[in-house]
């Protein structure tokens, strides 16, 4: 991850701390118990079939029909990989890529990978993870969504990115983070008992003065609303969006934790997917699991979608874009999208932008909306880091 030199100041994380387990009521109702204790219980052929689903999801395959995926392989296999790819071909027939490539012109090996792949689609037809027409049934669906947070959770846990997030405004009721002088008027509630006898001892002080009393600072939680924008454009198809829509579900479990409210607006040429801001894990996590790749890109429309998917009150209000383009649709669409975040920023909205391999052009609009919105603006080379910088930026409000 790169940062602009003049924005690395801006960027904070507070100390986090492991968290031994995972909490929250999750309801997958249409996966069943044997499903289920399967994901749980790290089962790989399970495990498989849910990448299958999700992998597909992300470069556009909506089904699987056997004989035409045969005759792709057959015809040009280096084409049909670029389409399904790598996974996929792995997961279906039981083979490397590399493997099906070098044999495919083989007859033998031919007529045992068509079986392989039938077999599989069938296998996945009976636990009725497709339907008649192999097509994704809700329950493929459902699988796929419990088997990206189980493995995007089980990612960050380790590393201690989940911890206590608060919000920087002050409350006397809220939680102890620091120790101040006293002050009138203030609470006798929020006394510092053993600070005060430190105080008073190194003074020397037979009583304690009011001179000597401290008070701990406190902190609460904010009312905060996010809504998470991702670009769904063709260029961000394969990898690069379902890197993205991990990220998204670690921002989705964290800040509906924190009880924050979590906005979803998926976006090409124009919004695809729209979730108001909610505390309903589940929601945001099947929304974000089917969501697919389109064609251009439009900033401007989905900034005034946003806008408006955000409430009227003073609450903190944020928008984090993920894109790795310059916005493509309109007929300036540099000044529709410069102007668009003029009337966020006019609403009280926050915008961060999390560039993937962005160009110079790209990089220079993306400092002019953070500038505008006073947002942050994060560089990614590595997009394995999505989801750390995206959590980075939760923390950051």
């Amino acid at each position: 991850m790169i940062l602009p030199e003049e924005k690395q100041d801006q960027v904070k994380v507070n100390t986090v701390s492991p968290m031994e387990e995972m909490t929250g009521n999750l309801k997958f109702q249409d996966v069943d118990d044997k499903l289920l204790h399967s994901v749980l219980e790290n089962d790989q052929t399970t495990i498989d079939e849910a990448k299958l689903i999700q992998d597909s999801i992300n470069n556009g395959v909506s089904s699987f029909t056997p004989d035409i995926l045969f005759e792709q392989f057959v015809k040009d296999f280096k084409q049909a990989k670029k389409i399904v790819g790598e996974s996929i071909i792995r997961i279906l027939s039981g083979y490397d890529s590399q493997y099906v490539e070098k044999n495919i012109k083989i007859p033998e090996f031919q007529r045992e990978l068509k079986k392989k792949m039938t077999e599989k689609v069938h296998e996945m037809r009976d636990k009725g993870l497709l339907n008649k027409e192999n097509q994704f049934t809700d329950k493929g669906v459902s699988l796929a969504s419990l088997v990206s947070y189980v493995q995007e959770i089980e990612k960050l846990l380790p590393t201690g990115i989940f911890g206590e997030k608060y919000h920087k405004k002050r409350n006397v009721h809220g939680e102890a983070i620091a120790i101040d002088n006293y002050r009138k008027g203030a609470r006798f509630r929020n006394i510092a008992v053993k600070s005060t006898i430190k105080v008073a001892a190194r003074r020397n002080h037979d009583e304690l003065l009011l001179e000597d009393l401290r008070l701990h600072q406190r902190q609460q939680k904010g009312n905060t609303y996010i809504i998470y924008a991702l670009d769904a454009s063709g260029s961000m198809k394969g990898k690069k969006i379902g890197t993205a829509k991990k990220a998204g579900i670690a921002l989705a479990y964290k800040a509906t934790e924190e009880k924050d409210n979590v906005g979803l607006l998926v976006f090409g040429k124009e919004v695809t997917c729209k979730i108001l801001p909610t505390q309903n894990f589940i929601e945001l996590l099947r929304a974000i699991t089917t969501v697919k790749a389109t064609a251009e890109t439009n900033f401007s429309t989905m900034i005034a979608e946003a806008i408006l998917m955000f409430p009227s009150t003073p609450v903190t209000k944020h928008l984090l874009i993920l894109s790795d383009a310059l916005p493509t649709h309109g007929d300036n669409p540099i000044k529709e999208t410069l102007h668009a975040c003029e009337q966020a920023a006019a609403n009280g909205i926050t915008i961060s932008v999390v560039g993937i391999d962005l160009d110079k052009e790209g990089k220079e609009l993306a400092e002019k909306m953070t500038t505008i919105t006073e947002g942050r603006l994060y560089l990614v080379r590595d997009i394995e880091e999505l989801d750390q910088i995206v959590l980075m930026d939760y923390y950051s409000l």
